[in-house]
């Protein structure tokens, strides 16, 4: 896109020297940039930006609250191998509890018309997570702790990894992970209660053997290669909306 970026981590700005969320956000508005992309651990920390500067914020990725590109990148990649998302049955399997991506794939996929179910042992399943969109998830989004009801008739199988480094400080949720993996993990044999053309996927990373086996991470039904490359294109497009506004699609 010929811009030109400022990285800033967190180990290098002046938070770790204290330095509060406000007086960073003073600090980037008098650079002037035309807009600031945020990952932070806490969640609103994009949101709170945008009340600070007069800038266009994007979010990626703020604590356990959400991952708004990583949802578009995922919508477009099941748009693109399903030729549709409206009526599809997505089951999202895994660490939901401590999902950024989670929550706003579930928000996402279900205004635009898919039925998610959400598989995981109730220790990782936020209470009320089916409510998070209010009346449009209340209707669309479910819980099924039994993997193989969960798969039955799926046309999406979205899988995520077990955050350990969330857990700092929390009661253990589950036995081990190799129990957790044996209940929950995706094998040839468990994806075959989905639908025969189903597509799997994952936001990475992936841990081989806990929530994917190699022969479904590298299989033919396995598109998170393809999500990587949509993520390119999504957040191009993300950063052309949130800077310029709205552009007319480029004509040959």
């Amino acid at each position: 896109l010929s811009a030109e970026a400022i990285n800033i981590s967190a180990s290098a700005s002046s938070t770790s020297k204290g330095e509060t969320l406000l007086d960073t956000a003073d600090n980037l508005e008098a650079m002037h940039p035309d807009a600031i992309v945020v990952r932070h651990s806490f969640g609103g920390a994009a949101h709170m930006l945008t009340k600070e500067v007069n800038c266009a914020v994007i979010n990626a990725g703020d604590g356990q609250h959400e991952h708004p590109t990583q949802a578009l990148l995922d919508a477009a990649t099941i748009r693109r191998n399903k030729g549709k998302v409206d009526g599809l049955e997505v089951v999202i399997v895994g660490d939901i509890q401590h999902s950024r991506v989670a929550r706003s794939n579930i928000l996402c996929l279900a205004k635009l018309g898919a039925r998610v179910r959400l598989c995981a042992p109730w220790t990782l399943i936020p209470r009320g997570i089916e409510e998070i969109g209010g009346d449009i998830t209340r209707e669309r989004v479910r819980v099924v702790t039994r993997l193989e009801d969960a798969l039955d008739g799926a046309d999406v199988v979205m899988m995520l990894r077990v955050q350990h480094e969330r857990f700092e400080n929390e009661a253990p949720r589950f036995p081990n992970t190799r129990e957790l993996s044996r209940t929950y993990g995706l094998s040839e044999r468990s994806l075959a209660f989905a639908k025969p053309d189903a597509i799997v996927m994952h936001p990475g990373p992936i841990n081989r053997g806990v929530e994917l086996s190699p022969q479904v991470a590298d299989g033919p039904r396995a598109v998170i290669l393809n999500q990587v490359s949509w993520g390119v294109a999504i957040r191009m497009a993300v950063l052309e909306r949130a800077i310029l506004g709205n552009v007319e699609p480029a004509t040959a």
